[in-house]
């Protein structure tokens, strides 16, 4: 019984560092695919303009901790950035972007929705949280004349 402190201490500890991870948003692939399946939704529901600012609104819905929305233009051929949290890569093109590997894992991910409406891509990024890299998966779903897409580290 001496004890009982110490391991609800130890307990304590390890349920705090797991409800912390939770806190910090840490998101896994399935649920990143349903954040994209939803706002598809809301994009056919709500339209392009309405939605492309809602999606760009960094304390809105459409920012969950590590999980954000990217939408690209399906139709230009250069895979135009239209949201992203980053206002910095709005209105440019992402088509020959390279991975931390050097693989323009953009044009990868055109091939295949040009043969499907939704892919996963996977490429070597930098993550944020580690400043190290890491590979990241990226659910991605063709909604019209956009590409809208959200992905987790591995």
């Amino acid at each position: 019984m001496r004890n009982l402190p110490a391991i609800s201490f130890g307990l304590a500890a390890l349920f705090g560092t797991v409800g912390a991870a939770a806190a910090q948003g840490v998101h896994t692939p399935e649920q990143a695919k349903a954040f994209v399946q939803k706002a598809a939704e809301y994009f056919k529901a709500e339209g392009k303009e309405k939605a492309l600012a809602a999606f760009n609104d960094p304390q809105g819905q459409w920012v969950d901790g590590d999980l954000y929305l990217i939408v690209l233009d399906a139709t230009d051929g250069k895979l135009t950035m239209l949201a992203h949290v980053n206002k910095a890569l709005i209105g440019k093109p992402q088509i020959d972007l390279k991975d931390a590997e050097g693989r323009a894992f953009n044009q990868e991910t055109a091939a295949a929705l040009s043969k499907a409406n939704d892919t996963w891509t996977t490429y070597a990024w930098p993550n944020p949280a580690t400043k190290k890299i890491a590979k990241k998966q990226t659910f991605f779903e063709k909604v019209g004349d956009v590409i809208i897409g959200a992905g987790v580290y591995n």
